[in-house]
């Protein structure tokens, strides 16, 4: 099916693409199809569980005491990476199509439409009845749900999909803190869970850039106006003197200052896509800021590998996105050169599975990431303004 994104774009006057990397060079593209291709037939081949569900375990091997199915984290990985196999080229993307169908059933034996502590409907951490008992709602689970389900809907017109993303970005209205004597009031929650009361990078940026993207598509007002305020509000308060963003504040004030690749690339996303709703250059020139300083800290300075690899797609996807409007290929050298030194060093040959942790396991997540920094690699660069 043809790209919408273009007419979602006109429709809501943004500025026109200003430059595209030239393209990759076919050999390039065919060998990251066919990783792509083979890192999936792995996921499927070991991850998949084989009861009808649809749904897959969070590791191979199974150890005991593990859960029947994976995490709602995990699964909406595995669903981005069917959806990103589609957007190869051709008939090499064609072909997944019924895959991707199938990981939409799958995603719904996470819905809850009873809803959470905040009486909106979403995705619950745990397959709910008959596949098992739920989990709590967190924030940035539903969020990645969401910016799949754009990303579908300006590739494919799907009108299910659209209309899942609004009502995921509900969801995460609803998880905005509003009690003015916390510290550092305001943020959206990271979960709806007792245990936790933190606001994250996490749980703010993906969902400002969720709104934006809905902005984009329906000119509706409010999700601009939500979206700056995640913004407003991580920026004062999770925004680092060196350029990057700290994980999330508690409620006391304390600052966990830990540095994430996905912490740092989405915001990346979220000022092109405010620098394309607002037409104001200095969200550009900050997205190139940050994109900057994270190249840096990651690249230049030889942090990527310690960094988890579905952080790290999740990072360079948008960084894509930066180069989409801002044309060159620095970040997309950089995201291959990561690709090869990781089907290098850590592909078992016999199984086609990853592995990044210490017991030689793989986990569902971790495979799904490689998926996915493949499929895209072999996408044409003019569907890079499609990435989150």
């Amino acid at each position: 099916m043809r790209l919408r994104i273009a007419s979602a774009v006109a429709a809501c006057g943004l500025a026109a693409v200003v430059g595209l990397s030239a393209p990759a060079s076919a050999a390039d593209g065919a060998l990251d199809a066919a990783r792509a291709a083979a890192s999936y037939r792995a996921l499927e081949a070991y991850l998949a569980v084989p009861d009808g569900s649809g749904l897959y375990h969070e590791r191979y091997p199974v150890q005991p005491g593990d859960n029947v199915y994976s995490y709602e984290w995990p699964y909406s990985q595995v669903r981005g990476a069917a959806l990103d196999l589609t957007g190869m080229p051709g008939a090499l993307g064609a072909r997944y199509g019924d895959d991707l169908a199938a990981r939409d059933t799958g995603q719904e034996r996470y819905w809850l439409e009873s809803g959470g502590t905040t009486g909106k409907p979403g995705y619950a951490s745990y397959p709910v009845a008959p596949y098992g008992g739920g989990g709590d709602f967190f924030y940035d689970d539903n969020e990645w749900v969401g910016l799949f389900d754009v990303q579908r809907y300006l590739a494919s017109g799907d009108r299910a999909a659209l209309g899942r993303a609004r009502q995921i970005f509900d969801l995460v209205v609803s998880g905005w803190d509003t009690d003015p004597s916390h510290a550092d009031p305001g943020g959206v929650f990271w979960t709806q869970a007792t245990w936790s009361h933190d606001r994250n990078t996490v749980s703010n940026m993906p969902g400002a850039e969720l709104g934006l993207r809905l902005y984009q598509i329906t000119g509706q007002r409010s999700y601009l106006d939500w979206s700056r305020r995640m913004v407003d509000w991580t920026n004062a308060h999770l925004l680092g003197p060196d350029g990057l963003y700290w994980d999330h504040v508690d409620l006391a004030g304390t600052v966990e200052k830990t540095y994430w690749s996905y912490n740092q690339g989405v915001p990346v996303g979220v000022d092109v896509l405010l620098y394309q709703a607002t037409h104001d250059r200095a969200y550009l020139a900050a997205a190139q800021r940050t994109a900057s300083a994270a190249y840096d800290h990651y690249v230049t300075g030889g942090r990527l590998a310690d960094q988890p690899p579905y952080f790290n797609a999740i990072f360079f996807k948008n960084l894509l996105l930066l180069e989409s409007v801002t044309g060159g290929h620095t970040y997309r050298d950089a995201m291959r050169a990561y690709a090869d030194s990781v089907w290098t060093a850590q592909r078992d040959p016999a199984t086609g599975l990853f592995r990044f942790d210490a017991d030689g396991g793989t986990q569902a997540i971790q495979q799904a990431a490689m998926v996915q920094i493949y499929a895209v690699l072999a996408w044409s660069p003019s569907r890079y303004e499609l990435l989150y």
